[in-house]
């Protein structure tokens, strides 16, 4: 019905589980960390999806897709390592924190191309891949997690000045 393999939907099972976990977190504490069982899972499942996601040659060969995929590969691995220094500075658990909301944005690339380019079914909202209204609602999208990151940042500032480091890790976010 949907043009879609039993690997493509595990795949999107992995991605969307990925997503909810990393807005699970994010809303939490308005923050991404491997410091809660919602972070976690979201890199694990964003790690699997981003893997699962190579396999998968809907579109041809290797191309965009793929390069998104190591790309997210990349902004984990540098969200991990910028965690686990943050014992030692919490500037690297803001910038953790900011890699792993990236990471939650580049679920909606493939995720808004995928859904949108096959639904609904019978006449799907965009034509291609390289339909100039998905760019733009992929652009808006961006727009909102900048500004996510933007106040994001300056949350994790403000908190970073209230608390010692190692402490305001493990403490969840409180808006005012």
């Amino acid at each position: 019905m949907l043009g879609i393999t039993a690997f493509g939907m595990l795949h999107t099972v992995i991605s969307l589980i990925g997503m909810g976990a990393g807005f699970v977190a994010l809303f939490a504490r308005f923050r991404i960390g491997r410091d809660t069982r919602a972070g976690r899972v979201f890199v694990l499942f964003t790690a699997l999806s981003a893997i699962t996601g190579l396999f998968i040659y809907h579109h041809g060969g290797f191309g965009k897709p793929h390069v998104l995929s190591l790309a997210t590969l990349a902004v984990l691995a540098l969200g991990v390592w910028f965690e686990r220094r943050g014992a030692l500075r919490w500037q690297a658990l803001r910038v953790a924190s900011l890699l792993y909301t990236v990471a939650l944005f580049f679920h909606f690339i493939p995720g808004l191309t995928e859904t949108f380019t096959r639904v609904p079914v019978g006449g799907p909202l965009f034509d291609s891949p390289d339909d100039p209204q998905l760019a733009a609602s992929v652009g808006a999208i961006a727009l909102v997690f900048l500004v996510i990151g933007v106040v994001q940042w300056r949350q994790l500032r403000r908190l970073a000045g209230s608390a010692s480091a190692p402490m305001a890790a493990a403490a969840p976010l409180q808006t005012k």
